[in-house]
């Protein structure tokens, strides 16, 4: 079987499995975020932290409590790092230094994950279990509850309640996310990922130095790495290490663990909103964007160009062989299209045009399908663009589910799509211009460019995967990343929920002759129009000077 075969192969059976999940779980969550009921177990959390789950708040309330959560993760993440060194089970590891405790405590709240550390060289059993895999799951939760509150401004009216956001922080850890990572975990386990609380064992010398390795409860970790589109790894090589990914088969399991939440929240959106084609067309617009961007970077990484290629089969540099050309290409757009980060492939070895291709999906604002709750979000706010601009080509006020567009709703609209870029080309420009953050650059001209704009595109949109050519682990990085990835995380749910409380307080307009039908194949059309012209007349002029430059000199 040729590479080009099996890549599609893979490429057709994720999209089946997707296809099969994504009704019965999209479904099951409309009910977990609509039910009154709740738990046993989750009345004994609401118990524990004193919150009330039946209280309705409005969208400053809703706002404080995501606020003041992560706040509190970001703390007690900061000193669980930083008091390492006197923990249990730090395998002999010291404590994590200020300006890399800062950093590593907000890329998890943040659902970022970005590491500027040798995971299986700087943290213990502790931190890795307590510290980084609780926030892979509550910083999902977070993320999936926003979103919730945002189709809840749609779906009400004439109030400006948006539900309780402890009630959907704790039914997203309890009902979605621990128990579909849990059946993740034993499958990769099964496969061959390893889980275990060992310390650190020789296996061997390597050129008179010796060889080791240390265990940890990797499987149930990698699980919710995928599923919550968090990304960090337990070890440095992420999901290129045969302790987290062994398998080809483990490869496209954990590429469907990324997809699978983000692709089925457009059916609860639908569900919630009352019409089911509504969350189809949502769907088709993230499903064709998913799709254009993997057969496109499938296509610049088999292109051959010189001997070396073709009896590769490929652009097989960076690129684990088990995997091959196509598994790594599929894997590569499924973690920048969303907000994952993980990689079991190099992204700065990819081609000039393929690394381009990956920067390029976190600059769309991660919406295809995007990470856990942030992906649907972020594509609704791109359908109140889409529907404002088709109501200026018209002259009709827009609406959207009911809903209308007014100077309110678009200023919301656009401080949210504006937020992120303002933070990438700003801390890009700093960092080019100050003579300290070069140092840390691998390569010059155009590739080493291309790696400081990845860095602050993947900590701005909160993905965390890195080009793998620049040292991070510096003061400036540190800091700088850790801003942008708190920056980038909370300032456009403050705009989300904001504009969420506004749709809720409206009164429905009733459809008529001239309602833009947002459910229809030329919406969906209009709306990746959209994502794909504001992106590229923001982020244009700095992908020229980096991988596009790079890709038409090669």
């Amino acid at each position: 079987m040729s590479p080009v075969l099996a890549g599609v192969l893979q490429l057709l059976a994720l999209m089946a499995a997707l296809a099969f999940a994504h009704i019965p779980l999209g479904t099951y969550m409309a009910r977990v975020y609509s039910s009154p009921k709740h738990l046993r177990v989750e009345r004994w959390i609401y118990r524990a932290i004193g919150a009330d789950p039946d209280t309705q708040m409005r969208w400053t309330a809703y706002l404080r409590g995501v606020l003041a959560f992560s706040a509190v993760g970001v703390l007690f993440l900061y000193l669980l790092q930083r008091l390492q060194g006197v923990l249990p089970g730090s395998l002999g590891f010291v404590s994590i230094d200020p300006d890399q405790a800062f950093n590593t405590a907000a890329s998890f709240v943040a659902n970022t994950n970005w590491q500027s550390y040798y995971g299986e060289q700087a943290m213990g059993h502790v931190v890795q279990t307590a510290g980084l895999a609780v926030q892979n799951f509550v910083s999902a939760a977070v993320g999936i509850a926003v979103a919730v509150a945002l189709v809840r401004g749609f779906a009400r009216s004439r109030t400006g309640e948006l539900g309780n956001f402890w009630a959907d922080l704790v039914r997203g850890v309890v009902r979605v996310l621990v128990p579909i990572a849990a059946v993740g975990a034993v499958v990769l386990v099964a496969c061959g990922v390893i889980q275990n609380f060992s310390g650190i064992h020789e296996v061997g010398q390597f050129m008179g130095d010796s060889q080791q390795w240390n265990g940890g409860a990797v499987a149930s970790q990698e699980a919710i790495k995928e599923l919550g589109t968090n990304g960090g790894g337990y070890f440095n090589a992420n999901s290129a290490h045969p302790f987290e990914n062994p398998t080809p088969f483990t490869n496209l399991f954990e590429i469907f663990l990324i997809l699978l939440i983000p692709f089925s929240l457009t059916r609860t959106f639908g569900l919630m909103v009352g019409s089911v084609r509504q969350g189809y067309a949502i769907l088709a617009t993230m499903a064709g964007i998913w799709v254009g961007f993997t057969a496109l970077m499938m296509w610049t990484e088999f292109a051959h160009h010189g001997p070396a290629l073709e009896i590769a089969g490929g652009a097989m540099e960076g690129k684990e062989l088990r995997f091959g050309v196509g598994g790594s290409s599929i894997f590569a757009v499924a973690t920048t299209l969303t907000s994952t980060g993980a990689v079991d492939s190099f992204h700065s070895s990819f081609t000039g045009l393929g690394g381009g291709i990956t920067m390029l999906g976190m600059m769309l604002g991660e919406i295809a399908p995007g990470g856990t709750g942030s992906g649907l979000y972020g594509m609704l706010i791109m359908a109140v663009i889409a529907v404002f601009i088709a109501g200026l080509m018209v002259g009709r006020t827009p609406e959207y589910l009911g809903k209308k567009i007014g100077t309110r709703e678009i200023k919301f609209a656009a401080c949210y799509i504006l937020i992120t870029p303002a933070l990438v080309l700003v801390f890009t420009a700093a960092a080019m211009a100050l003579p300290t953050p070069a140092d840390s650059m691998t390569n010059t001209g155009a590739h080493g460019f291309s790696e400081i704009l990845y860095a602050y595109t993947s900590a701005s949109n909160n993905n965390g995967s890195a080009f793998a050519g620049l040292n991070a682990d510096t003061q400036w990085f540190n800091t700088t990343l850790g801003l942008a990835m708190l920056l980038g995380r909370f300032l456009p749910m403050v705009f989300v929920l904001a504009l969420a409380g506004s749709l809720a307080e409206q009164k429905p307009v009733p459809a008529s002759a001239g309602t833009l039908r947002t459910e229809k194949p030329l919406f969906t059309g209009l709306l990746v129009g959209a994502v794909l012209v504001i992106t590229g007349l923001t982020y244009f002029p700095a992908l020229a000077l980096g991988p596009l430059a790079e890709g038409l000199a090669a």
